[in-house]
Protein backbone atom coordinates (compact mmCIF):
# COMPACT_ATOMS: atom_id res chain seq x y z
CA UNK A 1 0.00 0.00 0.00
CA UNK A 2 1.41 3.42 -1.28
CA UNK A 3 1.80 6.36 1.63
CA UNK A 4 -1.27 7.95 0.34
CA UNK A 5 -3.48 5.07 1.48
CA UNK A 6 -4.06 3.70 -2.43
CA UNK A 7 -2.98 0.54 -3.73
CA UNK A 8 -0.01 0.60 -5.73
CA UNK A 9 -0.47 -1.18 -9.10
CA UNK A 10 1.49 -4.17 -9.01
CA UNK A 11 2.82 -5.80 -12.36
CA UNK A 12 1.74 -9.71 -12.69
CA UNK A 13 4.98 -12.32 -13.07
CA UNK A 14 5.72 -12.67 -16.79
CA UNK A 15 4.18 -9.09 -17.59
CA UNK A 16 6.10 -5.61 -18.60
CA UNK A 17 4.96 -2.37 -19.39
CA UNK A 18 1.96 -2.00 -22.20
CA UNK A 19 3.82 -1.77 -25.77
CA UNK A 20 3.68 1.66 -26.92
CA UNK A 21 1.31 1.97 -29.78
CA UNK A 22 3.68 3.35 -31.96
CA UNK A 23 6.06 1.19 -31.32
CA UNK A 24 8.01 -0.99 -34.06
CA UNK A 25 9.17 -4.81 -33.39
CA UNK A 26 12.39 -5.10 -33.38
CA UNK A 27 12.19 -8.45 -34.98
CA UNK A 28 9.80 -7.68 -37.64
CA UNK A 29 10.25 -9.41 -40.78
CA UNK A 30 11.20 -6.92 -43.55
CA UNK A 31 9.83 -7.40 -46.90
CA UNK A 32 11.79 -8.76 -50.05
CA UNK A 33 11.33 -7.92 -53.48
CA UNK A 34 11.33 -11.52 -55.04
CA UNK A 35 13.06 -11.44 -58.69
CA UNK A 36 11.99 -14.32 -61.06
CA UNK A 37 14.15 -17.62 -61.25
CA UNK A 38 14.01 -17.61 -64.65
CA UNK A 39 15.73 -14.28 -65.23
CA UNK A 40 14.60 -11.56 -67.53
CA UNK A 41 12.80 -12.03 -70.79
CA UNK A 42 13.81 -9.89 -73.87
CA UNK A 43 17.07 -8.37 -75.48
CA UNK A 44 19.14 -6.59 -73.51
CA UNK A 45 18.90 -3.17 -73.68
CA UNK A 46 20.96 -1.07 -76.20
CA UNK A 47 24.93 -0.55 -75.63
CA UNK A 48 24.86 3.31 -73.55
CA UNK A 49 28.56 3.97 -73.57
CA UNK A 50 30.90 5.25 -76.29
CA UNK A 51 34.12 2.82 -77.56
CA UNK A 52 36.59 3.18 -74.92
CA UNK A 53 38.41 6.60 -75.70
CA UNK A 54 41.70 6.03 -73.70
CA UNK A 55 42.67 2.92 -75.39
CA UNK A 56 41.59 4.21 -78.79
CA UNK A 57 43.38 7.18 -78.05
CA UNK A 58 46.61 5.59 -77.21
CA UNK A 59 46.48 2.52 -80.40
CA UNK A 60 46.00 5.81 -82.94
CA UNK A 61 48.59 7.62 -81.59
CA UNK A 62 51.15 4.72 -81.22
CA UNK A 63 49.88 3.50 -84.79
CA UNK A 64 50.34 7.71 -86.26
CA UNK A 65 54.01 7.37 -84.81
CA UNK A 66 54.92 4.26 -86.18
CA UNK A 67 53.66 5.45 -89.54
CA UNK A 68 55.83 8.98 -89.47
CA UNK A 69 59.15 6.91 -87.97
CA UNK A 70 58.37 4.56 -91.17
CA UNK A 71 58.03 7.91 -93.44
CA UNK A 72 61.69 8.89 -91.95
CA UNK A 73 63.46 5.91 -92.83
CA UNK A 74 63.18 6.95 -96.83
CA UNK A 75 65.26 9.53 -96.26
CA UNK A 76 67.83 9.44 -97.76
CA UNK A 77 70.24 10.95 -95.57
CA UNK A 78 69.29 8.95 -92.48
CA UNK A 79 72.28 6.27 -92.11
CA UNK A 80 73.70 4.61 -89.61
CA UNK A 81 73.28 5.21 -85.51
CA UNK A 82 70.07 7.24 -86.78
CA UNK A 83 68.62 4.76 -89.01
CA UNK A 84 68.78 2.27 -86.54
CA UNK A 85 67.12 4.35 -83.68
CA UNK A 86 64.43 5.00 -86.09
CA UNK A 87 63.73 1.55 -86.85
CA UNK A 88 63.81 0.86 -83.20
CA UNK A 89 61.72 3.61 -82.27
CA UNK A 90 58.88 2.28 -85.19
CA UNK A 91 58.96 -1.06 -84.59
CA UNK A 92 58.51 -0.34 -80.94
CA UNK A 93 55.21 2.02 -81.55
CA UNK A 94 53.58 -0.44 -84.16
CA UNK A 95 54.07 -3.16 -81.37
CA UNK A 96 52.60 -1.07 -79.44
CA UNK A 97 49.92 -0.34 -81.98
CA UNK A 98 49.45 -3.87 -82.36
CA UNK A 99 48.87 -4.62 -78.66
CA UNK A 100 46.34 -2.14 -77.96
CA UNK A 101 44.45 -3.11 -81.22
CA UNK A 102 44.27 -6.42 -79.40
CA UNK A 103 42.90 -5.10 -76.17
CA UNK A 104 40.48 -3.08 -78.03
CA UNK A 105 39.22 -6.46 -79.82
CA UNK A 106 38.92 -8.17 -77.05
CA UNK A 107 37.48 -5.66 -74.23
CA UNK A 108 34.72 -5.79 -77.46
CA UNK A 109 34.23 -9.01 -77.18
CA UNK A 110 34.11 -9.41 -73.70
CA UNK A 111 32.04 -6.60 -73.05
CA UNK A 112 29.23 -8.02 -75.59
CA UNK A 113 29.50 -11.23 -74.38
CA UNK A 114 28.95 -9.81 -70.43
CA UNK A 115 26.20 -7.53 -71.78
CA UNK A 116 24.09 -10.25 -72.45
CA UNK A 117 24.22 -12.03 -70.03
CA UNK A 118 23.83 -9.94 -67.39
CA UNK A 119 20.72 -8.80 -68.62
CA UNK A 120 18.94 -12.37 -68.73
CA UNK A 121 19.74 -12.59 -64.84
CA UNK A 122 17.12 -12.36 -62.28
CA UNK A 123 18.82 -9.01 -60.98
CA UNK A 124 17.89 -7.67 -64.54
CA UNK A 125 14.64 -7.09 -63.56
CA UNK A 126 14.91 -4.73 -61.07
CA UNK A 127 17.84 -2.85 -63.18
CA UNK A 128 15.27 -2.66 -65.90
CA UNK A 129 12.65 -0.86 -63.35
CA UNK A 130 15.09 1.16 -61.55
CA UNK A 131 16.71 2.57 -65.16
CA UNK A 132 19.90 1.33 -64.37
CA UNK A 133 21.31 0.69 -68.19
CA UNK A 134 24.21 2.76 -67.74
CA UNK A 135 25.46 1.59 -64.03
CA UNK A 136 25.25 -1.98 -65.26
CA UNK A 137 27.24 -0.88 -68.21
CA UNK A 138 30.34 0.54 -66.31
CA UNK A 139 30.32 -2.45 -64.56
CA UNK A 140 30.61 -4.37 -67.70
CA UNK A 141 33.98 -1.67 -68.92
CA UNK A 142 35.22 -2.54 -65.95
CA UNK A 143 35.19 -5.95 -65.58
CA UNK A 144 36.00 -6.41 -69.23
CA UNK A 145 39.29 -4.23 -68.19
CA UNK A 146 39.86 -6.42 -64.97
CA UNK A 147 39.94 -9.56 -66.54
CA UNK A 148 42.83 -8.19 -68.66
CA UNK A 149 45.17 -8.30 -65.63
CA UNK A 150 43.85 -4.35 -64.84
CA UNK A 151 43.79 -4.21 -60.59
CA UNK A 152 42.38 -0.80 -60.29
CA UNK A 153 39.20 -1.78 -62.87
CA UNK A 154 39.00 -5.10 -60.71
CA UNK A 155 38.44 -2.95 -57.60
CA UNK A 156 36.18 -0.62 -58.82
CA UNK A 157 34.11 -3.91 -60.64
CA UNK A 158 33.87 -5.15 -57.09
CA UNK A 159 32.40 -2.23 -55.85
CA UNK A 160 29.51 -1.79 -59.00
CA UNK A 161 28.48 -5.24 -58.31
CA UNK A 162 27.88 -4.83 -55.13
CA UNK A 163 25.64 -2.28 -55.79
CA UNK A 164 24.24 -4.28 -58.80
CA UNK A 165 23.31 -7.54 -56.19
CA UNK A 166 25.76 -9.35 -58.05
CA UNK A 167 26.47 -11.66 -54.58
CA UNK A 168 24.34 -13.23 -52.16
CA UNK A 169 25.50 -10.61 -49.57
CA UNK A 170 24.81 -7.65 -51.79
CA UNK A 171 21.29 -9.17 -52.54
CA UNK A 172 20.65 -9.26 -49.22
CA UNK A 173 21.38 -5.87 -48.59
CA UNK A 174 19.36 -4.73 -51.64
CA UNK A 175 16.24 -6.90 -49.90
CA UNK A 176 16.20 -9.46 -52.85
CA UNK A 177 15.41 -12.71 -53.28
CA UNK A 178 15.43 -15.46 -56.37
CA UNK A 179 12.16 -17.13 -56.16
CA UNK A 180 12.46 -20.77 -56.07
CA UNK A 181 12.46 -22.47 -59.34
CA UNK A 182 8.93 -24.03 -60.95
CA UNK A 183 9.60 -27.27 -62.42
CA UNK A 184 7.37 -26.68 -64.93
CA UNK A 185 9.22 -23.50 -66.01
CA UNK A 186 12.49 -25.38 -65.85
CA UNK A 187 13.39 -26.70 -69.66
CA UNK A 188 11.93 -30.47 -70.10
CA UNK A 189 16.00 -31.02 -71.17
CA UNK A 190 17.22 -30.31 -67.86
CA UNK A 191 14.59 -31.81 -65.73
CA UNK A 192 15.86 -34.81 -63.58
CA UNK A 193 14.44 -38.07 -65.16
CA UNK A 194 11.53 -40.15 -62.64
CA UNK A 195 12.96 -42.89 -60.74
CA UNK A 196 8.99 -44.20 -60.10
CA UNK A 197 9.43 -44.08 -56.71
CA UNK A 198 7.46 -42.65 -53.54
CA UNK A 199 8.28 -38.87 -53.06
CA UNK A 200 8.91 -40.28 -48.95
CA UNK A 201 10.99 -43.27 -50.69
CA UNK A 202 14.98 -42.35 -49.33
CA UNK A 203 16.20 -43.69 -52.99
CA UNK A 204 13.67 -40.83 -54.59
CA UNK A 205 17.07 -38.82 -53.95
CA UNK A 206 19.18 -40.43 -56.26
CA UNK A 207 19.81 -39.56 -59.49
CA UNK A 208 22.39 -41.00 -62.46
CA UNK A 209 25.53 -38.62 -62.59
CA UNK A 210 26.48 -38.28 -66.43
Amino acid sequence: MCRNGTLGVIGMAGMGPAPKPNARRRNATVAMTELPANGREGAPPAWPLLPDIALTTQRDSAQRTADELELSLAEPNLTGRQRSTAQRKADAAREAAAILTAQLTAQERVEAELWAALWALPQAVEWERAGWVREVAQYVRWKARAEQGDLDASKEARQLGDRLGLTPLALLRLRWKVAAHDEESVPRSRRRPSTGRRPDDPRAALHVVE
